[in-house]
């Protein structure tokens, strides 16, 4: 298995430790085609991305691509700030960008404090107390990826079920019904390989990510090997791999609307 691309990269516009052009750098050391620079989304109260420097992070993109002849893409890694699916990524937002990760974080301005509670408190609560949290809460944490799936044209949802708890199954068919990736993360093991395996039966793609915060993590596929080699899905049903690239949802949105 050798990695085509890595779409879930962080720099210092959010805490990233190194800068578009270093991670861009080393993608090209390990022979990658493509990679994504996405930062925290704008909702992140200690890390989030600014939209004042927008302009200044794809002019670091075309410089950066310049340099190594890696394709970059810009992302950001949004947040899922409501039960009824709303991002920190506005549609006003999607003609800067060519990318859309989302996920679920801490520390963030939700559009409600009745969101932040069902989405974040008790599940994080649950977390930390080393339990799974009541049915309710898996219910309500389902219904806003599903609800954000269908809302958005979100291309991969990141590190699923890492301190919040869905059920895998019915998001990933609604991800595999929308066309939005799921994200293998190899910066922490956010799943199992029976979880994968439920999920994968679902038809959905994936892809594997470094979640790197520095550029030697940029390309890592370490969590990813171990955890595939527990599983038993085809690596066919993984698109940045073994020479394939991913068809997004954001590029094709825009091509239909932009």
């Amino acid at each position: 298995m050798i990695l085509s691309a890595d779409y879930h990269t962080h720099t210092p516009y959010s805490h990233g430790k190194n800068t578009v052009l270093e991670n861009a750098f080393a993608a090209k050391a390990k022979d990658l085609k493509q990679i994504a620079i996405t930062d925290h989304g704008f909702n992140h109260i200690l890390f989030g991305l600014k939209r004042k420097k927008l302009a200044a992070l794809r002019a670091e993109i075309t410089e950066a691509e310049k340099l190594t002849g890696v394709k970059v893409l810009m992302g950001m890694e949004s947040n899922l700030i409501s039960l009824d699916g709303d991002t920190d990524m506005k549609e006003s937002d999607l003609p800067y960008f060519d990318i859309f990760v989302c996920g679920i974080h801490e520390v963030l301005r939700y559009k409600s404090l009745a969101d932040m509670y069902k989405i974040l408190i008790k599940n994080y609560t649950a977390y930390k107390l080393g339990l799974r949290p009541a049915e309710k809460v898996v219910q309500n944490t389902t219904k806003a990826l599903i609800n954000a799936v269908k809302k958005n044209p979100i291309d991969i949802i990141s590190h699923i079920n890492y301190k919040s708890y869905c059920n895998l199954v019915e998001v990933a068919k609604c991800c595999a019904d929308y066309g939005t990736y799921i994200e293998i993360n190899t910066k922490k093991r956010h799943v199992s390989a029976e979880e994968l395996n439920k999920m994968a039966a679902t038809g959905v793609r994936f892809v594997i990510d470094s979640d790197a915060h520095s550029a030697d993590r940029v390309g890592d596929t370490k969590i990813a090997e171990e955890l595939l080699a527990e599983a038993d899905i085809p690596l066919e049903q993984i698109d940045n791999i073994d020479g394939r690239l991913p068809k997004f949802r954001l590029a094709e949105y825009k091509a239909r609307n932009l």
